[in-house]
């Protein structure tokens, strides 16, 4: 068996864990549980030991909280508060990008959720922080039990694949501005609104994480695209699930849509998108279901809720597409008048 289809079979029993785990216990937010243990599951390299995840864990839960500060700010000086929020972000995504950590959307979600409940209800901060910790924490947990599950081979000394080249500053401060520009707008709507926006805020992250490997000409198809095949896999699931409703049927349906995507992600089946592609459309389809499994336990209109979600992330992901677009075209234009400039100086 070869390290990609390994690769897939980890990420397709992790999350089915991660469903039993969150759905089983009745964590709160089970679907953000979710989606955080597919953040870990798809950390390159080996899994974390689990006392080390619980570690991470335990100060990240403590970090998050800390964003209870920004609250005050937010409500009584809220263009201040804005804007420190803005430079947060780009901070917290050049670094992801220079260090190239996978957990940076982890640390872009907490900060730019965590503000925003805060200003809803400030007893949200409390159960929030505590739902993403247990999330890492879980995918610790079920990232070593399928990495046991299906173990790589040791690679030879010095037969490892080299390491990605180092991205520039330069690079890196241009992609984290455009990341950072796709997600505030929905920041600030979201201060509005908080219950409505809060499943936005996490597919606006991912759009932004993904919008830095993708270039203007396949913006469209990666970000758009992705969306569109996040609310397919999604309704695929709850029609599956609607056939017999239980947990059971919950994690094998999503453990089958885990083996599908996961193919694409890690190449065991050739496509013509890129691993971004899959791993957004498999984090939609999280944050698109979640939602509505709640719903249909309340009592409300699952179809309506989900029609006006899926038409949120919709428009999201076009506003990140023509984001993409217009810097790059700004960019494009600005840099040959520089040369010329530059040029005519000399």
């Amino acid at each position: 068996m070869q390290r990609a289809d390994k690769a897939t079979l980890r990420l397709a029993s992790g999350l089915g864990l991660a469903v039993l785990i969150a759905y089983g216990f009745a964590l709160p937010m089970p679907f953000v549980v979710c989606v955080m243990a597919v953040l870990v599951l798809c950390k390159p390299g080996p899994p974390l030991p689990l006392l080390k995840g619980a570690v991470a864990a335990l100060a990240f839960a403590a970090l998050v909280a800390a964003g209870v500060v920004m609250v005050p700010l937010l409500e009584h000086y809220a263009l201040a508060g804005i804007l420190l929020t803005a430079v947060v972000l780009y901070g917290i995504f050049m670094m992801g990008l220079r260090s190239g950590s996978p957990l940076t959307m982890i640390l872009v979600v907490a900060f730019a959720l965590i503000p925003v409940a805060g200003v809803a209800d400030q007893a949200l901060i409390g159960m929030l922080s505590l739902t993403l910790a247990v999330g890492i924490a879980t995918g610790t947990l079920v990232s070593s039990i399928s990495n046991a599950l299906f173990p790589d081979r040791p690679e030879p000394a010095g037969g490892g694949a080299s390491g990605a080249p180092a991205m520039t500053a330069a690079a890196a401060r241009w992609i984290a501005l455009r990341a950072m520009l796709i997600v505030m707008p929905v920041f600030i709507l979201a201060l509005t609104n908080p219950s409505f926006y809060l499943a936005a805020i996490m597919k606006t992250v991912a759009l932004g994480q993904q919008a830095g490997e993708t270039d203007a000409r396949h913006a469209g198809r990666e970000l758009v695209g992705s969306t569109l095949m996040g609310a397919l896999i999604a309704a695929l699931v709850w029609l599956g699930l609607s056939l017999l409703p239980n947990l059971w049927m919950l994690a094998l349906w999503l453990t089958a849509a885990a083996l599908w995507t996961g193919s694409g992600l890690f190449g065991t089946r050739r496509t013509a998108f890129r691993p971004s592609f899959w791993s957004n459309a498999l984090i939609t389809a999280l944050v698109l279901l979640g939602p509505a499994i709640e719903d249909s336990a309340s009592g409300k209109s699952v179809l309506e809720a989900s029609a006006v979600r899926t038409g949120l992330f919709v428009g999201v992901a076009l506003y990140a597409w023509a984001t993409v677009w217009l810097l790059e075209r700004w960019r494009a234009a600005r840099i040959p008048a520089i040369g010329n400039t530059t040029e005519e100086s000399a």
